[in-house]
């Protein structure tokens, strides 16, 4: 998910071509940071050919004949089943297929160009398709939507039982002569590297060592929160603590932020495949196409500002919802955790999220240059959205169900804590801090004023000032 900058290094090239050489124009105007033709001094330096080989080309007119191909063999050459729900589902397959084939064409590019825009394009185009399939299931009946699944997979739209991690959390058992770590063993199954790789992409998304923790420790106080909501947020304490935040988060944020590291330092030196003399640097170069094409550092400095404050929380907030919905969206539309569609989302999420964070810290780092809100950031948060709306239309009942009430003491004393801090940073310690100063400015300015009168000529000073109060006040 860490792509590229092009903005780095100018626009591309016409027809969908590789981005000219940083060097051999000045950075446009969303880079200006530290004065007048200077880079932002988060972006590395890139040095490319400028090469336009057939690779980078948008090969619009050739995907317009393939389709049309495709669409006459279909009408012409074979013979339509007389299956009606066969036909509608291939019918509807077609239909997002030929939109897809439009938007990886002809769609606008966003931020990233490695392993090539199109790729970045069509995730975009996913996305839009999701969406709508969102909003189709959220205007159907429960009944109905549920049922709906079975159009995907007929062994869907039946109602399963949910795990509970939780029950004996005892890390060695003596009962159990034969296997006495089985609670362990047990807790180990797929999802454990899951969690790993999962953060780890997702420090590569946020690139940010404070925003990763946070995230991961508060997913793990809403897990203890909603654990009368949901069967399987019931886990041991040393699976929540131990096992997910330090061992498989902690790690994965890790090795994650190691790569960033990796990546800030790394040279970005593209040249043309073929002006490469070497077998062994045009291999090395078709790896580094699946590397970004430069590097930004995110500095997300949410104490600079209340503006950026207020962005942070609102990220923070998005992502825990977007890993809530998760599981009760498997639960209110009866997926087992392990079906293909549930992995698919979380595919989808890992492809689409690093390109809304990109588009989300250029709308908050340069506002001037970028007016608007990036649009796989904005489909991000309207799926993020629809998502929950789904889960609550679909079973009110659950997310109702009141919070006990030490968890309810626990989350008002956090927002009150946060609240009070915020009013703290940005209100009461500005205006403590603008006093301070006027109180200063005021003491430097007696000091100096009984400094010129103990040396004898504090009196032409005061009758001078006197003359040029009297001289200002006659010409107004």
């Amino acid at each position: 998910p860490a792509g590229g900058n092009r903005r780095a290094a100018g626009p591309p090239q016409p027809n969908g071509g590789a981005p000219a050489a940083a060097v051999e124009r000045p950075p446009p105007p969303g880079a200006e940071r530290d004065g007048p033709g200077l880079r932002r001094s988060t972006e590395s330096e890139v040095y490319d050919d400028g090469t336009n080989t057939f690779f980078w080309r948008a090969h619009t007119l050739t995907v317009l004949f393939i389709l049309t191909c495709a669409l006459g063999y279909v009408t012409l050459l074979e013979e339509t089943p007389q299956d009606t729900a066969y036909n509608t589902k291939r019918g509807i397959v077609a239909s997002i297929l030929v939109f897809l084939c439009f938007g990886v064409t002809q769609a606008k590019d966003g931020p990233f160009s490695r392993p090539h825009p199109a790729y970045w394009r069509f995730w975009l185009c996913v996305s839009v398709v999701y969406e709508l399939f969102l909003i189709f299931i959220l205007f159907q009946t429960v009944q109905d939507g549920r049922q709906f699944m079975k159009y995907i997979d007929p062994h869907l739209g039946v109602p399963l039982p949910e795990r509970d991690y939780g029950g004996n959390c005892l890390i060695y058992d003596p009962g159990n002569e034969t296997d006495p770590f089985h609670n362990i063993w047990d807790k180990l199954d797929g999802f454990v590297p899951a969690h790993f790789f999962g953060w780890y992409l997702k420090t590569l998304m946020i690139r940010d060592w404070w925003m990763c923790m946070i995230i991961s420790v508060m997913f793990e106080f809403l897990e203890y929160s909603l654990e009368h909501q949901l069967p399987n947020f019931s886990e041991c304490w040393w699976d929540h603590w131990i096992m997910d935040v330090i061992l498989c988060n902690g790690l994965g944020i890790y090795c994650g932020m190691k790569t960033l590291s990796w990546l800030s330092l790394k040279t970005y030196k593209w040249q043309g495949l073929w002006n490469i003399p070497t077998y062994k640097g045009k291999m090395k170069r078709i790896v580094f196409q699946f590397t970004p094409y430069s590097w930004v550092k995110f500095e997300w400095k949410p104490a600079s500002s209340l503006r950026r404050w207020l962005a942070v929380c609102g990220i923070i907030f998005v992502f825990l919802l977007a890993e809530l919905n998760t599981f009760y969206l498997k639960f209110v539309l009866w997926m087992p955790p392990e079906h293909y569609l549930v992995l698919l989302r979380l595919v989808f999420f890992v492809n689409v999220g690093g390109v809304a964070m990109r588009e989300i810290y250029d709308f908050m780092d340069d506002p001037k240059f970028y007016k608007k809100l990036g649009q796989q950031a904005w489909l991000v948060a309207a799926i993020t959205a629809t998502e929950f709306l789904i889960v609550v239309k679909y079973d009110p009942y659950t997310l109702t169900l009141s919070l006990p009430f030490y968890i309810t003491q626990c989350w008002i004393l956090g927002i009150i804590l946060v609240l009070t801090w915020t009013a703290w940073r940005f209100f009461i310690r500005d205006i403590t801090l603008r006093y301070k100063e006027i109180r200063r400015q005021q003491q430097e300015h007696k000091y100096e004023k009984d400094k010129c009168l103990s040396n004898g000529d504090g009196l032409s000073s005061i009758l001078d000032e006197q003359n040029g109060n009297k001289l200002r006040e006659r010409k107004l």
